[in-house]
């Protein structure tokens, strides 16, 4: 059976994908003769990831997902305790390295090898940890969860689906964030201008 709520998560982890992908591009090229367009995008990326994974996506799975599977699945539960740390985390991370590149662009490039070493190592981290949750938990969901289960899933993930998926009309508040991240990152989450 398809439901909404797992293409929704699917299509979401695609997009952020894409975004950490772009992200680790743009620290691997730098910021050339345009320092002050790169480190405006990658804040604006960096406030992405807080903004959608780290409040709307994560939180659906947390508190809707997760628990019915839980529940029902046992041999679930040490996974899914491993990856509510990780949304746990998640929050405190991106702060780190919002405070890493800040101090990249105001103190100079000693600062820049702290920033790639932890943005690489949380970039590995966050792709790992929705392989698990594709790998693990959908699937499992897909064995265990009632009907009652999915009609409250598919609802609540139709309500916040990011509009960086391509799929959903972009906010009109985050228009200016979607336009300046699209027009200034590097393929495949930006038209590469940078």
């Amino acid at each position: 059976m398809n439901h909404p709520s797992i293409r929704i998560i699917r299509e979401e982890h695609a997009a952020l994908s894409a975004m950490l992908q772009s992200l680790r591009m743009m620290l691997k090229r730098g910021p050339k003769d345009q320092p002050e367009m790169f480190f405006d995008v990658l804040r604006a990326m960096l406030f992405y990831i807080d903004e959608f994974p780290e409040r709307l996506h994560h939180t659906k799975e947390s508190a809707l997902l997760f628990p019915p599977v839980a529940k029902r699945s046992p041999h679930c539960q040490v996974v899914i305790q491993q990856l509510e740390k990780d949304h746990a985390k998640g929050e405190s991370h991106v702060r780190e390295l919002q405070h890493l590149l800040l101090a990249w662009e105001l103190l100079g490039e000693s600062r820049r090898p702290a920033l790639e070493h932890a943005t690489n190592t949380f970039l590995d981290f966050y792709v790992q940890h929705m392989q698990v949750e594709e790998t693990v938990v959908i699937p499992e969901a897909l064995k265990v969860l009632t009907d009652e289960d999915w009609a409250a899933l598919d609802a609540a993930f139709e309500t916040n689906a990011d509009p960086l998926t391509g799929k959903y009309p972009h906010e009109p508040l985050y228009d200016r964030l979607f336009t300046r991240i699209t027009m200034n990152a590097p393929e495949p989450i930006g038209l590469g201008r940078h």
